[in-house]
């Protein structure tokens, strides 16, 4: 199932920023180029009421009322932007509810991205948290929704929605030190949300075998013995070795065995209900191979890539799974 709100490339954040329409409009080229565009739902825009189930009604009526201006130095707010923000969050929705009708596999193509929104605030390229607003729409009728989150950037905003629940998990692949600065491999949540907050900060040049020893040792099998009813995944494209913004190494090929992994643990654990939600990624060739490629693997089939080649600071990645291990060894058998 592909969802695609063709009314998503009105949103600009500035005139050449990374996060533009370009984005959206090199993934359709691709899937048109591959024969994968042969049909795709549009979504509506989410309600006011599921927006407002994840922020504050004060923060969304300040997005709505916005105008012109700036929420930080990269986040461009104009007369656009609420309803394009707001038709991201209901593709989102869209993909979740459908792959759970379904029992099969969706991806959301929207934007602008959302994982950096909290509950009353915005920045990071993100106004509304476009897979908080579906894991919020999925838990009135489910009891347990993993977010996996393998975007360069930590997502601040759906770590800060979740900090406290026991009903959401929240795991999170990032590059330390970059923005938003944070989540430590040492933050695992609050309160009753103790160890359902999983945070896998990669030092520079982390690549595919970190990646792959991180989903092998931590995400497998905390995700495992979560049980999930569903598994949504914010990803982002911006671990990409190609991408302008970051220093992470993931190849193409290390991306789609990151998909195939996830596939065939919402396959074992949720029934084969599983949705991907676009956020980040700005080197458009790479965007659009990888994001392509994950959506063939929806059909059993595979796509040419051309970005093999990756980085890999072996050494930095295992320490950094043996340090989430240590932490959460404490909630969960690894």
């Amino acid at each position: 199932m592909l969802v695609y709100p063709p009314d998503s490339v009105r949103h600009v954040n500035m005139p050449g920023h990374v996060e533009s329409p370009q984005r959206i409009e090199a993934i359709v080229q691709k899937l048109d180029t591959l024969r994968l565009l042969k049909d795709y739902v549009v979504p509506e825009a989410a309600s006011r009421a599921q927006i407002e189930a994840v922020h504050t009604p004060s923060y969304v009526a300040l997005v709505e009322s916005f105008g012109n201006g700036y929420l930080d130095t990269d986040t461009a707010v104009n007369p656009t932007t609420y309803g394009c923000a707001r038709l991201a969050a209901g593709g989102a929705v869209a993909a979740a509810l459908g792959c759970v009708e379904s029992g099969r596999a969706a991806l959301a193509l929207v934007r602008p991205p959302g994982h950096h929104a909290g509950p009353d605030y915005g920045g990071g390229f993100c106004y509304f948290n476009n897979v908080a607003v579906a894991a919020k729409v999925l838990r009135t009728s489910l009891s347990r929704v993993a977010i996996l989150d393998f975007d360069a950037h930590h997502g601040n905003g759906t770590s800060d929605i979740f900090a406290t629940s026991p009903d959401v998990l929240y795991v999170s692949t990032h590059q330390w030190g970059i923005y938003p600065g944070t989540g430590p491999a040492e933050y695992a949540g609050e309160g009753q949300g103790k160890g359902f907050t999983v945070n896998i900060p990669f030092p520079a040049r982390a690549g595919d075998a970190s990646f792959g020893r991180a989903f092998s040792d931590i995400v497998a099998p905390i995700v495992r013995q979560f049980r999930p009813e569903v598994i949504l995944v914010s990803l982002g494209v911006d671990a990409h070795y190609r991408d302008p913004l970051t220093g992470l190494g993931l190849s193409s090929p290390g991306y789609v065995a990151l998909a195939e992994g996830t596939l065939a643990l919402a396959k074992s654990v949720s029934r084969g209900r599983i949705a991907f939600v676009l956020e980040g990624g700005y080197h458009l060739p790479a965007l659009a191979e990888v994001v392509a490629a994950t959506f063939a693997l929806f059909r059993g089939e595979s796509v040419h890539l051309q970005f093999t080649e990756g980085t890999e600071n072996r050494d930095g990645g295992r320490e950094t799974v043996k340090r989430v291990a240590k932490v959460h060894e404490e909630y969960w058998d690894l």
